[in-house]
């Protein structure tokens, strides 16, 4: 017979407060601990339902003596409560045993795998930061500051810093908005790399999703061609870019990889793009297949969404004051192999030996001092609502633009108006290169799926402008000048989730599948050969990262949505180059302004 907490769960499993997966899981740990216990059961589902929405573990201390949410079930007190676990034979208390549920000293309850995950991660980490690598010193210095020159009244070059880290570090970090350099400085640390080995360097450049992969691919080669060092360094600098899970060699259901630690990476330095949005259990499959001697770079905006799936690695690694915070020798080696002192940075005789490996960027190349977007990020990344909804509102920004929250239905002018402007002359395009380009120029951002201001609506929203207007003629499910993007990879034609396309009839009149191929070209299949996808007039926030547009109108739902965070903000802000224009009703702006997303995890108390 049930006991009463294995019956609450299930009274509110039909509510959404527990998934089915969730109560199946706490009866399977009840089973295999000869119990029914609520302090078991309870930790059970709780701690399934946690790694289900992107957290790597439940803090029982957070959790214990007060009610679960969407329930009336109460956590029972901490101390009864991992007495109960510790003592649980489906428990492990923080050892190397082999049980579905670990528990740490504070007070941490994972699943045995993303314990192990964790716990690996952050060994590398660890590891890595401490090992000094030999150079030639007079040569470092020499590169550095031909690479990086530095100019009067600059003040600290952090580019020059950041590949002074990666020269000195086999594991380094380069974190920093969109627009501060980035990749150029990649560029750079990657010249001076292959300038201070004695062999050639075997470079691997990847993302977490095609579009992040071609967009760094796109931007690098760019960066190459402007780097003051010889053609034939250039000529070893990677062209391609690849993603994660195809370097990994990793099968369609993630459980097995081609390269692991006794199959490893046959690379020197591998460098990682858009690493926000690498989740730990990702993470933790590439660290375990670099050979021992390789260098990871990783370059990622910390201030923006973190991994669909369960973690905050980047996030994790940069919490806590540790960027821009070095020791002592980390800062005094710098300056007495470029002369330049940091100025307004901490320095420590001990900081934990992380903090040495990362280095964020300063200066912003892309918005300067006038930008209204440039000024919106900051006071969103501030959780600033007043200072955010002012310079909005103020009309005074030729690069940014407001209207109050209306359905679709409302906003008809308007969004006909956008459409028309940015979508209509898509299908009237005469090469798939050149609608492929338009299309690229402007999006619509969601912060839901559904409902009227969701992808779901705003798509039919503009489809039917389009229609109405006969830009477009839908007969079909396929139909001329279709935007998609694609949701699963599929290594058999090299297509990957998250890459953007367009349905286009060729001169003989067939209806082809067009993406953008390296250096311009263009790469064409059947539609009907297509992955899963769907329509891309609109897009949610969290499929826009690793994409770049011209111009981006950010629609917010009319009701507040837990989706509704500074994260989203900041990360649908910047997705613009030149201009954002945002439809939503002025207290959930705000309200979502003030709202940053926590993921529990026990990673940042590692690195410490």
């Amino acid at each position: 017979m049930k006991n009463d907490i294995l019956r609450s769960l299930e009274s509110v499993c039909a509510e959404g407060a527990f998934s089915p997966l969730d109560l199946h899981f706490a009866r399977f740990m009840a089973k295999l601990a000869g119990t029914e216990s609520t302090e078991l059961v309870l930790a059970a589902a709780l701690v399934s339902r946690q790694t289900g929405t992107g957290h790597i573990c439940l803090d029982l201390n957070e959790a214990a003596g007060k009610h679960v949410p969407q329930t009336s079930v109460a956590a029972p007190e901490f101390a009864r409560w991992t007495e109960v676990l510790a003592n649980s034979p489906v428990v492990a208390a923080g050892a190397n045993e082999a049980r579905p549920l670990v528990l740490d000293s504070e007070g941490r309850l994972y699943l045995y795998r993303y314990w192990h995950y964790e716990k690996s991660l952050a060994a590398f980490f660890l590891k890595q930061a401490a090992a000094a690598v030999a150079c030639d010193e007079k040569l470092l210095a020499g590169l550095l500051n031909d690479l990086f020159p530095s100019e009067p009244g600059d003040g600290l070059n952090r580019q020059k810093l950041a590949a002074f880290t990666a020269a000195t570090r086999r594991f380094a970090v380069i974190c920093g908005g969109p627009g501060t350099g980035k990749t150029t400085t990649v560029a750079k640390i990657l010249a001076l790399l292959i300038g201070l080995a004695p062999a050639p360097l075997r470079i691997a450049l990847a993302a977490p999703t095609g579009k992040a992969a071609d967009r760094v691919q796109q931007a690098l080669g760019t960066a190459i061609q402007s780097l003051a060092c010889d053609a034939e360094v250039k000529e070893t600098l990677p062209r391609e870019a690849s993603t994660l899970h195809r370097l990994l060699g990793l099968s369609p259901d993630e459980a097995r990889a081609r390269f692991d630690e006794k199959n490893p990476l046959p690379y020197d330095v591998v460098v990682v793009d858009e690493a926000s949005m690498v989740d730990l259990p990702l993470m933790a499959k590439l660290v375990r297949a670099l050979a021992p001697h390789a260098r990871l770079l990783l370059l990622g905006d910390k201030d923006q969404l973190a991994s669909v799936e369960s973690g905050a690695v980047l996030g994790d690694v940069c919490a806590d004051g540790r960027v821009e915070t070095f020791s002592r020798s980390h800062l005094d080696r710098y300056a007495s192999l470029t002369g330049e002192r940091g100025e307004g940075i901490m320095e420590l005789e001990q900081a934990p030996p992380i903090a040495d490996c990362i280095v964020e960027l300063m200066r912003n190349y892309r918005f300067g001092k006038e930008s209204g977007i440039g000024a919106l990020a900051a006071a969103v990344n501030q959780s600033n609502s007043a200072a955010a909804l002012e310079i909005l509102s103020s009309g005074d920004r030729s690069d940014l633009s407001w209207a109050a929250a209306r359905g679709p239905q409302g906003h008809t002018p308007a969004l006909q108006k956008m459409v028309m402007e940015h979508y209509a002359d898509i299908s009237r395009c005469t090469d798939a290169r050149s609608a492929l380009e338009m299309f690229g120029c402007f999006r619509i951002l969601c912060a839901v799926r559904e409902g009227q201001r969701g992808v779901a609506g705003v798509n039919d929203a503009v489809e039917a402008v389009l229609e109405q207007q006969h830009r477009i003629r839908r007969s079909g499910r396929w139909y001329h000048g279709r935007p998609v993007m694609v949701t699963r990879n599929d290594y058999g034609i090299r297509i990957f989730n998250g890459d953007n396309g367009i349905i286009f009839k060729s001169a003989d009149g067939v209806l082809k599948a067009c993406f953008a191929g390296p250096e311009g070209s263009v790469r064409s299949f059947v539609p009907a050969r297509l992955p899963e996808h769907e329509t891309a007039y609109t897009l949610t926030v969290h499929k826009s990262q690793g994409s770049e547009f011209d111009h981006v109108l950010i629609v917010l739902p009319d009701l507040l949505s837990p989706v509704l965070t500074r994260e989203l903000m900041y990360t649908a802000i910047t997705r613009a180059r030149r201009k954002v224009t945002i439809w939503a009703d002025s207290e959930i702006f705000k309200s979502a302004i003030e709202r940053c997303i926590t993921r529990t995890s026990g990673l940042r108390d590692r690195l410490k």
